[in-house]
């Protein structure tokens, strides 16, 4: 018998209620935190499209190339887990802006790499330095918006990655042929900079009233605002954290698989010259900001039609993933190249339909106080299996100079991730340890 939890309390209005809601501030948050997002994969996205020309620099097999590309997300992963406590200890302000930061410096630095050693270095500290950032992300629209109208904003500032994607070929290929790859790096470093300038400048938090409102409707609090919290140890007993994990795991590896080596998939099995590649790697990217913005928006309209909540996020999710699985798993045996980018660009659309979804979750599933922890511990798995992605992929194409079982195991995981966020994510984690439903 499932055991029943009370409701939440009925929505009060009161005065600082009509204000939040119709805040413009919250509004600039979201656009300062869409464009720290775009900067922040514009750091990540630089070396895949440096991929070809750092290689030859250095003298890289696709193994060597595979470990830089990864080099950033092992540590990325692994400091999700620390950085989710931090934000929920001090709040988005202070972590945002040490992430910023810190991603910019370490990218700068890069550009003064003369062999393999220095700029993995720079990688893991890149890893390390974004830890923070999509947390910050999801406490401030957590402070700002009520549940049903959180699925959105996420998605707003999750498409920056997407953006970022799309804009990253043709622009940075064109600083990499313009100015060469180290100069590349010192730009983006340079506009991480100036995001965090605005960002110190316009952040605040809700005023004290409006957190308390909040606070009396059943909503979440920001981190600097008590609220009912467990130890990011204490989550990964839950089973609906271990959905998560996997689930985010098995999407992001294929994620990953595009950002890794979509751009040498359309040299090297497509022959492409290196600008045409460019302008096409944008095509499936250019989707993935439809397909998170389209996600948020049916998980919010699901929840405004009165679907259950998590039901709601996990149609999203799920369905993304079926759809994205069903059009990679044909991409190595399609000898069109027009197919072949059709199929890789609907895919990456349905990939990214569960984007912004996937965070917003986690408000969701956490008890309040620990939306940081269970965010950042499910991008931790998500992280994982992305670290996994290039490192594979180089490994198969030295043993079998092909792209089959690249696109194969991708599609594989995508399944993956279907079936954990629809079969082992099932309740909201309870506030207290060991209460279970039953």
């Amino acid at each position: 018998m499932r055991k029943s939890y009370p409701a939440a309390p009925a929505r009060i209005q009161s005065p600082a209620r009509p204000h939040i809601a119709g805040s413009r501030l919250r509004w600039y948050l979201v656009l300062i935190i869409l464009l720290a997002a775009v900067t922040n994969y514009l750091d990540r996205a630089n070396l895949s499209i440096a991929n070809s020309t750092i290689a030859a620099e250095f003298g890289l097999s696709s193994f060597q190339m595979g470990l830089l590309l990864s080099a950033f997300l092992w540590p990325y992963a692994l400091a999700n887990l620390p950085a989710g406590w931090l934000v929920d200890r001090f709040g988005p302000k202070k972590m945002f802006a040490w992430a910023a930061g810190g991603w910019s410096l370490v990218t700068i630095i890069s550009s003064l790499a003369s062999g393999f050693g220095l700029l993995y270095a720079m990688r893991v500290l890149l890893g390390v330095a974004e830890s923070p950032f999509f947390t910050s992300g999801i406490k401030v629209t957590n402070a700002w918006f009520a549940k049903e109208e959180r699925g959105l904003p996420t998605a707003v500032f999750n498409t920056g990655s997407q953006i970022a994607n799309a804009i990253a070929p043709p622009i940075l290929t064109i600083l990499l042929v313009t100015l060469g790859w180290r100069s590349m790096f010192v730009v983006i470093g340079i506009v991480g900079l100036v995001v965090l300038l605005v960002w110190l400048k316009m952040y605040r938090e809700p005023e004290a009233h409006e957190q308390q409102d909040l606070k009396t409707q059943g909503e979440m609090a920001t981190g600097d605002t008590p609220g009912i919290s467990r130890s990011w140890r204490s989550l990964f007993k839950e089973r609906s954290t271990w959905g998560m994990i996997v689930g985010c795991f098995g999407i992001y590896f294929t994620v990953w698989i595009y950002l890794s080596w979509l751009p040498r998939y359309l040299e090297q099995e497509r022959h492409l010259s290196l600008m045409n590649t460019g302008w096409i790697a944008a095509i499936p990217y250019l989707a993935g900001i439809i397909g998170v913005l389209v996600g948020g928006w049916i998980s919010d309209a699901l929840i405004r039609k009165g679907v259950a909540t998590i039901r709601a996020r996990k149609t999203v999710i799920v369905g993304g993933a079926l759809l994205a699985a069903c059009a990679v798993a044909p991409v190595p045996f399609i000898h069109s190249t027009f197919l072949s980018v059709l199929l890789l660009t609907l895919g990456y659309f349905g990939a990214q339909l569960p984007s912004g979804v996937i965070w917003v979750l986690a408000t969701d599933v956490a008890p309040p106080g620990s939306v940081g922890s269970l965010g950042s511990i499910q991008n931790f798995g998500g992280f994982i299996g992305a670290a996994l992605a290039p490192v594979l992929a180089g490994l198969i194409l030295d043993r079998t100079g092909s792209f089959t079982l690249v696109f194969l195991s991708g599609a594989v995981m995508l399944l993956v991730g279907a079936i954990a966020y629809g079969l082992i994510l099932k309740d909201p984690i309870p506030e207290m340890a060991g209460q279970r439903n039953e």
